[in-house]
């Protein structure tokens, strides 16, 4: 099997080249362990975010193309929102075009003068001119221009930026074939600082099989897992917004920047509902048999026009009801999807973003801003006034827009309002207050993201059992990165982690010719989760600057409230965990 090759793309210079870099893949198998190297390699680690020096690595897993549900994208990079370890996963079609133009890997360094787009294929890279893209308000028109100018048509992959990326909006974000992100931690503002408004990725090429019949046996396991048992149905039918009335109902939803637990309008934004009233259809990632993504329909009245109505497909998830539903308290279903829409045609982290306002609410009511920070009134629920502020957030027409581009963090530190400020290792709060658990993830996890040592699943767990002790709960935690990172290096999609065990990814592996025992798997995932915890420090994350948001202790959660007691204790457990394993 020919494996191993990395695109290396310089904007500055505008050239590129490949390097074999097969026995890299061989040891780190792809994904999230395969681009830490890359990323090791080549960034200085003082170096400005959305400076020259700063890359972005895409890597692509070793079942990518082979098997249903390993469709996902990993990319990383410097963050600009934190100023340390970016990472971010997007699903779509971008890992299949990656490995169907024959590479494993792209790394992009310096930056262009001018704006431009990338179109990859198997022939290697070309540049081409987005001066005219350059400006253009809607992602949406960007990659509809992009498809009818550029070759690929079916098989292609359409990275790109909005206006929040070009104005380097710290959480800006990067949209993959319209309904995916790559959403955290503003690689739409690296992008940005590069003047690199678009990625085309396409190609053809075949992928052999090196036990056929291993091969069709583990494929068939995994495929009828996905489809014929219960482990995938709720992705399908509800998708992840199913999670809104079951947090909900454990008063583990967080509402109006954390302030309550019960919302009377729920049931307008759940994902029973909008599915009953509002799905237009679903839409799969390549090589997956699920289709989780569920697209609704708004229709909205032309001006002046009553009788002609402008129909627009929506994405939804869990995680984007929650921040700019729940956390705004947005209580009509029209209202919440408008604001979608906003978000994805402006190219902005919808978590961030709904976290941010939220904030801003919050602070506007106590009075610590006024509307001349703000411009227009900021009020729970109120759509008109959250329309007008997301638009700023992306123009910045005063100071306060531009503060709060930078993050709620930055924001909070200069106008006050921190202790409601909901944001861990400056990356603002996913949609879980399930208990001690999901928090010590925000806060240790390598990403600062639920999906990291998914606390958020370990507290549900636990609910109406007596909480392990702090170090327990601790080792629970790095247990269940360590193997993440073997997920992510694949790149599996977390939905499907039932039915990639240690057992299966081994035989998956083996019936392409590569042979790693269970043990070695596990190894492997605690070599992947060191490294990245040193390359954190190295780019000068202090755990001993961990900030823990005073709301958290105030508002009831499925297990009572936090002790800060609790959690101090779990963080110096953690502190001398990390300094162990970094030293080994």
């Amino acid at each position: 099997m020919s494996y191993g090759k990395v695109l290396y793309i310089d904007l500055t210079k505008r050239d590129f080249w490949t390097e074999d870099r097969s026995e890299l893949l061989r040891n780190r198998i792809g994904g999230t362990g395969v681009a830490l190297e890359l990323l090791k390699e080549n960034i200085d680690p003082k170096c400005d975010p959305l400076g020259p020096g700063n890359i972005i690595v895409f890597a692509v897993g070793l079942l990518t193309g082979y098997y249903p549900l390993a469709s996902k994208t990993v990319a990383m990079f410097k963050s600009p929102l934190t100023g340390n370890l970016g990472e971010s996963h997007a699903g779509g079609r971008s890992a299949i075009a990656i490995r169907m133009a024959g590479y494993e890997a792209i790394v992009i360094k310096g930056v262009s003068d001018t704006p431009v787009y990338l179109v990859i294929t198997n022939d290697g890279v070309r540049f081409r001119d987005a001066s005219t893209l350059w400006g253009i308000r809607s992602t949406i028109t960007v990659g509809r221009i992009i498809r009818e100018v550029e070759g690929g048509t079916g098989i292609r992959s359409i990275i790109r930026i909005g206006r929040a990326g070009e104005r380097l909006v710290r959480y800006a974000c990067a949209v993959t074939e319209t309904y995916r992100h790559f959403g955290r931690l503003g690689l739409g503002a690296v992008l940005g600082s590069k003047k690199l408004k678009a990625i085309v990725v396409y190609g053809k090429r075949n992928l052999p099989v090196n036990d056929v019949k291993l091969y069709r046996d583990v494929y068939d396991e995994i495929f009828k897992l996905a489809v014929e048992t219960e482990l995938m149905k709720k992705y399908h039918d509800i998708g992840t917004a199913i999670n809104v009335k079951v947090l909900y109902k454990i008063g583990a939803l967080p509402i109006m920047n954390l302030t309550r637990t019960s919302f009377k309008e729920i049931d307008k934004i759940s994902g029973e509902y909008i599915a009953e009233s509002r799905l237009g259809r679903r839409v799969a990632c390549s090589h997956c048999p699920v289709a989780c993504i569920h697209l609704a329909i708004l229709r909205e009245p032309y001006v002046d026009e009553p009788y002609f109505y402008k129909t627009t497909y929506v994405s939804y998830d869990y995680e984007p009801i929650y921040s700019i539903g729940a956390m705004l308290g947005v209580k009509d279903t029209d209202g919440l999807l408008r604001l979608l829409d906003l978000v994805e045609t402006l190219g902005l982290d919808v978590i961030s973003t709904g976290v941010a306002l939220s904030w801003a609410t919050e602070a506007y009511k106590r009075g610590v801003i006024t509307e001349r920070e703000t411009v227009t009134k900021l009020d729970w629920g109120y759509v008109e006034g959250y329309m007008k502020a997301i638009n700023f957030i992306v123009e910045q027409p005063n100071q306060f827009y531009r503060d709060l581009s930078m993050g709620v963090e930055y924001a909070a530190r200069k106008y006050g309002g921190l202790d409601y400020a909901l944001a861990f290792g400056g990356n603002e709060m996913p949609g879980y207050n399930t208990g001690p658990g999901t928090y010590l993830t925000y806060l240790t996890g390598a990403r600062h993201s639920h999906l990291d040592s998914a606390g958020y699943s370990l507290d549900q767990k636990l609910v109406g059992k007596t909480l392990p002790s702090p170090e327990e709960l601790i080792d629970m935690l790095m247990k269940e990165e360590a193997w993440r990172q073997v997920l992510s290096s694949l790149v599996i999609c977390f939905f499907a982690r039932g039915i990639y065990s240690v057992e299966r990814v081994s035989s998956a592996l083996k019936a392409l010719g590569f042979n790693f025992t269970e043990k070695d798997l596990r190894n492997l995932g605690w070599e992947i989760y060191r490294e990245k915890y040193k390359l954190k420090i190295e780019l000068g994350f202090n755990i001993n600057e961990l900030r823990i948001p005073r709301r958290i202790f105030e508002i009831e959660n499925p297990h009572g409230r936090i002790s800060k007691e609790y959690l101090d204790r779990a963080l110096k457990y953690f502190k001398k965990k990390v300094k162990s394993m970094i030293s080994y």
